[in-house]
């Protein structure tokens, strides 16, 4: 793609998303998502291949969709209370489409189909996008309208995303269909625990964002699609195997890693708030999800020789990529967690 081009893209898909940031209006937030939304489908689509398209014209259906109910809702609230105001949603009707249309540009379950399918069909640094800057701008409105929606609901739909992320990804091959059960899994952990601590969502989406980064990054250093091809990465290089393998045991969330902070956080306050069995339920799905984990870090660090691998071995050519950006994320993805108390302290002032 023309690099002039590109930049445009990544322009506008920035705009997009700092729009419906600072937007409090219905109008010019939908306005900022649809501009995120067009910025990214030539991205998408920049490969010619078929699995590109398609993966590209349902991201388009579906975020259309999305799109149009949010629409939707927005014009009955004003209709029927004559508010246009993003805070001020208050008919039952119009939040409960709200959060229906923002779980479907999020990928949440029980609208989460599309996404496994639609990672797939794209390259790594497309689908890090996806995973990543495309997930703020529909946060940002559903943390400015959670105080208005049913907490049963959102609870109801943060449990049924970490059990689908977590069961969807357990017979998966392909390691971006992987990623895509992660990122549902990890986002139903962020809306479990949205009404009652806005400021633990943001955390855990700032550490998801970060973990997630360096395992596309990852992957993409190692050019590996599938677990077979992951199985040969030590050879090119040792070292990153095995802090790949750290970083996909901290997306797990098992400490002493980044990624124990915030699933233990969410489980203390949901504890806290009354919550035990939902806490118990996430707890056990989170469970689901370190098995596939696992599955990888298997893959990556004992098959090594003298086991029997059915991929070829790849070539060990000298590293052209810049790897200071995936250093620095992987750091972060694995050293985090003795800030905690610092963390606890600031969310408590």
């Amino acid at each position: 793609m023309n690099p002039y081009v590109l930049t445009i893209l990544l322009s506008s898909l920035g705009l997009g998303t700092v729009l419906t940031f600072a937007s409090s209006h219905w109008l010019l937030a939908w306005m900022g998502l649809e501009i995120n939304t067009l910025a990214i489908i030539p991205i998408m689509a920049q490969q010619h291949h078929p699995r590109a398209i398609e993966a590209t014209t349902k991201y388009f259906l579906t975020q259309a969709t999305a799109a149009a109910m949010i629409l939707f809702a927005s014009t009955t609230n004003a209709w029927l209370m004559g508010e246009w105001e993003i805070h001020q949603l208050s008919h039952p009707l119009a939040t409960t489409t709200v959060m229906l249309a923002l779980a479907l540009k999020l990928g949440l379950a029980p609208v989460h189909f599309w996404l496994p399918e639609v990672l797939q069909g794209l390259e790594l640094t497309t689908g890090l996008i996806l995973s990543t800057w495309q997930k703020l701008a529909p946060f940002a409105l559903m943390i400015q309208t959670a105080p208005t929606i049913n907490s049963s609901l959102l609870v109801a739909i943060g449990l049924l995303s970490t059990l689908v992320g977590g069961w969807g990804g357990l017979n998966q091959t392909q390691l971006r269909k992987i990623l895509a059960y992660s990122s549902i899994a990890h986002l139903g952990w962020m809306v479990l625990i949205l009404q009652f601590a806005p400021s633990l969502t943001l955390l855990s989406l700032s550490l998801y964002i970060i973990m997630t980064s360096s395992a596309f990054l990852t992957l993409k250093t190692n050019n590996a699609l599938t677990i077979n091809t992951l199985a040969t990465s030590w050879t090119k290089s040792p070292t990153l195997a095995a802090l790949a393998a750290l970083v996909l045991l901290s997306l797990g969330g098992l400490p002493p890693l980044s990624g124990f902070m915030p699933k233990w956080l969410i489980l203390q306050e949901l504890t806290k708030q009354g919550l035990p069995l939902s806490a118990t339920l996430a707890a056990m799905t989170a469970l689901l999800s370190l098995y596939f984990y696992l599955r990888l870090c298997y893959a990556l660090t004992l098959t090594i020789y003298p086991n029997t691998l059915t991929a070829t071995a790849p070539w060990r050519l000298n590293f052209t990529m810049i790897t200071l950006p995936l250093s620095i994320i992987t750091i972060l993805a694995l050293g985090l967690l003795p800030l905690t108390p610092a963390v606890t302290a600031m969310l408590a002032s």
